[in-house]
Parts: C-alpha cells; sequence; structure tokens
C-alpha cells in the first residue's frame, strides 16, 4: 500500500497519461491543485458526497440502534431475523444495484406501485431524476448497512452487565430511563466506531453509484470517488486524479481526528 500512496503523491505535482508510459510524465508544479479552484464538477461531486455523508451514516446507525434493542430481547424468529438483517451487508454489490434498479424503475416497479396503491399520484422518478437519484442512493445504503450496525450494537449490548438494569429497577427507573442512564451511554463505544468507519467508508463510496447512476443524472450522484475514476481511467488525467485523491484523504483524516478527540467528551468504557 504504501508504494503506491506515494506515487499518487508524487502524481500530484505531474501531467502524466498512463497509457503512454512513464516516460510521458511531466513535472507542472501546483498546477493540477489550481484546477480544482475553477472545477464545479468537483465542488458538486464534494456536496453530494458530504450529503451522502451526512444524512446515511446517522440514519443508519439510529435506525440500527433500534432494532438491536429490539433483537436483543426475546422476540419471535430471533436468530432468523439478526441473519436477514446481515444478508444486505454481505450481498454482491452488483447484484445488490440490479434489484434496486428493479424497485426503482418508474413505471412499473413495485416501490411506485406501492406508492400508487396510497394514493401518491405522481411518485419519483428515482433513478432518473436529478432531485431523487441521490436520496435512492442514500436508501440504498441505509439499507445495505443497517445490518452490520446491528450486529455491532447486539455484541455490546450483551456485554452490559444484568445487574445494572437490576439496581436501576430497584431505584424505580422505567424502561426508558434505563436506556438513556444505562443504555445508550455503554453502547457510546461501539456508536463512536461505526460512525468513523461509516464516515471512511461513505466517503470511498463508488460501486454503486457506477452500477446504478454512472453520477447522473447530470451530475447529480457523482461523488468523489466515482469523479476521481472517471478523471484517472476515462479522461487520462493521473495527475488531477490524484489531487482529488490527496484531498479525499486529507478530509477524512480531518474528520476522523475531530472525532477521536471528541470521543474523550462522550465515549464510555
Amino acid at each position: 500500500m504504501l508504494i503506491p500512496c506515494l506515487f499518487a503523491f508524487a502524481l500530484c505535482f505531474m501531467e502524466w497519461n498512463h497509457m503512454a508510459g512513464l516516460v510521458e510524465m511531466k513535472f507542472v508544479g501546483l498546477e493540477k491543485f489550481a484546477q480544482l479552484t475553477g472545477d464545479e464538477t468537483f465542488w458538486k461531486s464534494l456536496k453530494n458526497n458530504v450529503m451522502y455523508t451526512v444524512i446515511g451514516v446517522p440514519l443508519a446507525v439510529a435506525l440500527a440502534l433500534i432494532v438491536s434493542v429490539v433483537l436483543n430481547d426475546k422476540v419471535f424468529i430471533q436468530k432468523t431475523l439478526r441473519a436477514m438483517f446481515f444478508i444486505p451487508y454481505v450481498t454482491n454489490g452488483i447484484a445488490v444495484a440490479f434489484v434496486w434498479m428493479l424497485l426503482y424503475e418508474p413505471r412499473k416497479g413495485p416501490l411506485n406501485g406501492f406508492l400508487k396503491a396510497f394514493g401518491v399520484d405522481n411518485p419519483p422518478m428515482w433513478l432518473a431524476s436529478t432531485k431523487w437519484a441521490l436520496p435512492a442512493l442514500i436508501i440504498i445504503y441505509i439499507w445495505s448497512h443497517i445490518g452490520f450496525n446491528t450486529i455491532i450494537y447486539l455484541a455490546h449490548l450483551q456485554g452490559i452487565p444484568r445487574d445494572l438494569y437490576e439496581a436501576a429497577e430497584v431505584d424505580g427507573a422505567k424502561g426508558w430511563q434505563k436506556f438513556t442512564y444505562i443504555t445508550f451511554p455503554l453502547l457510546s463505544p461501539g456508536t463512536f466506531f461505526l460512525l468513523v468507519t461509516g464516515i471512511i467508508g461513505s466517503f470511498k463510496v463508488f460501486g454503486i453509484v457506477n452500477a446504478l447512476t454512472q453520477g447522473g443524472p447530470g451530475d447529480s450522484t457523482t461523488v468523489l470517488g466515482y469523479y476521481i475514476y472517471t478523471t484517472a481511467f476515462r479522461f487520462y488525467d493521473m495527475g488531477y486524479a490524484s489531487v482529488m485523491s490527496l484531498v479525499l484523504f486529507v478530509m477524512i483524516m480531518i474528520v476522523t481526528v475531530i472525532q477521536w478527540q471528541g470521543q474523550k467528551r462522550w465515549v464510555h468504557y
């Protein structure tokens, strides 16, 4: 990993079409960094990525928390339900994209058919709409990550000592109070882990975008990972793609450091 990373950093200062070989590499200094300032597609991609992360990650964590609390109690077919929630996370990304493409089909898709049955006369066009394409991808992200997040929360829930709840009951605590003052604080290490890994993963999203929308319609679903890929391997500008990769790395690093420092205030081990 180290050699490609160092090579990519060196490429930030180069003009290079990799199809022409190393002999065509040309030093251009900070020219590629200056190119960022006037690149509207880059800033649109960054905005889309931030929206994808800010909406998708917290919702996936919050819904997984609810599901895990329910599944941690004795419910019917508990083990089967746990497996069902986890399956989407380990399912092949192309298979997931194909299934959701059918679900989102605007005219005969089951999702819009369901909405029409409940009186929605003009349901969203989903992947064909500049307004709804990104929310559609966020829904897929949440659906596919709830299972993994739930498993992490279940592991933490089963590690909480039962005597804490018994002591709280003796003091007259109700269900919501036990969740607020015992369950939620003691799940904070899991929440911290899921937020860090979720944010990193969401900023690297590529496969589902490439399979479903190719960044469209327009640039409504173009994210940094996909834009970096197209710049490097469709337009053969490895230098500029490396600059965007470096910016993405720095952004993820800054957010992770902020989270790491902030967790000292709210994570309880």
